[in-house]
């Protein structure tokens, strides 16, 4: 599991794609960036809260009436990511998502001692954060269509 965006070189499950219109994208464009299914369970709330007809596992587009919507919803997310003062808080956090559990036993797959390490995931996480909000900036300063799609 990689706690961050990752490139058109890698696909694991959610793809966000700039790359077309309101009508069609360019499947696994160049330009997309891919995040981890664990790690995606995280921010799926914000989605499903901006946009009721979100899908998780199709394409789902947000556009100019409901990408900014989708941007407060992720800097709620932010803001309660950087305000967990615990290792108890932050795992606490985490359960409370869909793969939540998996996503702990991800992190602990790859570190067994996690819990010493817990701010560094809790950095990537909102690291993670703050990334798809910039590609949200980008899609609003551009007046670009973000494609959400699950595979």
């Amino acid at each position: 599991m990689e706690i961050k965006l990752q490139g058109a070189d890698w696909l694991n499950f959610v793809e966000f794609n700039i790359s077309g219109n309101y009508e069609y994208f360019n499947k696994c464009d160049p330009e997309s960036k891919f995040l981890d299914g664990e790690v995606f369970s995280i921010f799926a709330p914000c989605f499903e809260k901006s946009k009721e007809s979100f899908d998780y596992f199709g394409p789902t587009k947000y556009n100019v009436r409901n990408i900014v919507p989708l941007q407060n919803e992720l800097k709620k997310t932010l803001a309660e990511i950087e305000g967990l003062k615990s290792v108890e808080e932050f795992e606490t956090f985490l359960k409370r998502f869909f793969m939540g559990n998996n996503f702990i036993l991800e992190i602990k797959k790859v570190d067994p001692e996690w819990k010493k390490n817990w701010e560094s995931y809790r950095e990537e996480l909102a690291g993670t954060n703050r990334d798809i909000i910039r590609l949200i900036d980008k899609c609003i300063e551009e007046e670009r269509v973000l494609w959400v799609v699950g595979y």
